[in-house]
């Protein structure tokens, strides 16, 4: 397990007037700081603090997105009038259905 594989970003918080650390895959976890470097380095100390305890009782711990494989594949579900009107599009635009909703997903 290696905690530098998570997902981490530094952002300004208005309400604390400070860096604010997260880590994606501790969505619970934060830490506040003046400068966004300390945030960064606060943040990773308090997933390496968390990620120790998981494993000294047991738990277990989260993979790191960057990690996973993706199949490039997922479900969702629309109202059947979306659905018609997105193959329409899809149709007058001379494309796949499939083809047109990645292109909507990935703006």
């Amino acid at each position: 397990m290696n905690i530098k594989h998570y997902t981490y970003r530094v952002t300004w918080s208005p309400e604390d007037g400070e860096h604010v650390g997260l880590c994606a895959e501790f969505a619970s976890l934060s830490w506040l700081a003046k400068a966004p470097e300390a945030a960064l380095k606060g943040i990773q100390k308090v997933v390496s603090d968390a990620v120790g305890d998981m494993q000294a009782n047991g738990e277990s711990v989260p993979a790191a997105l960057a990690d996973k494989n993706y199949s490039g594949e997922f479900r969702v579900r629309i109202p059947p009038l979306v659905h018609r009107n997105l193959a329409l599009m899809a149709a007058e635009q001379g494309v796949s259905l499939n083809r047109l909703a990645s292109a909507k997903l990935a703006a």
